[in-house]
């Protein structure tokens, strides 16, 4: 649920094109909230340090890659002419084809 929650929150900011610091700060607040489901439901412990940092790591990395899937789909549709896609997680300038010289 967890990371299903970080996925989706992380392309919902990617979407408005917003900076990934902006997604960074939203994933450890979603950590809290997943450290607080483990608590309710699991009878896990609500206060720990080590376990809301355990937590907050699999959010940041699932939310990273899901932020980093959208941002490639955004710059290679929207601007297909400029980057092409060469991972899913990854862009590239599209090789221009040379002017030619004047005779």
């Amino acid at each position: 649920m967890g990371g299903w929650a970080a996925w989706m929150t992380a392309r919902g900011i990617a979407a408005v094109w917003r900076p990934f610091w902006q997604c960074a700060l939203a994933l450890l607040v979603l950590a809290a909230a997943v450290r607080f489901i483990h608590f309710a439901l699991f009878e896990g412990t609500l206060l720990s340090l080590h376990y809301y940092l355990v937590d907050a790591a699999v959010v940041l990395i699932v939310g990273a890659i899901g932020f980093r899937v959208k941002r490639t789909r955004q710059m290679t549709t929207q601007y297909r002419w400029l980057y092409e896609r060469t991972t899913p997680l990854t862009w590239r300038e599209r090789a221009h084809d040379p002017v030619p010289e004047k005779p």
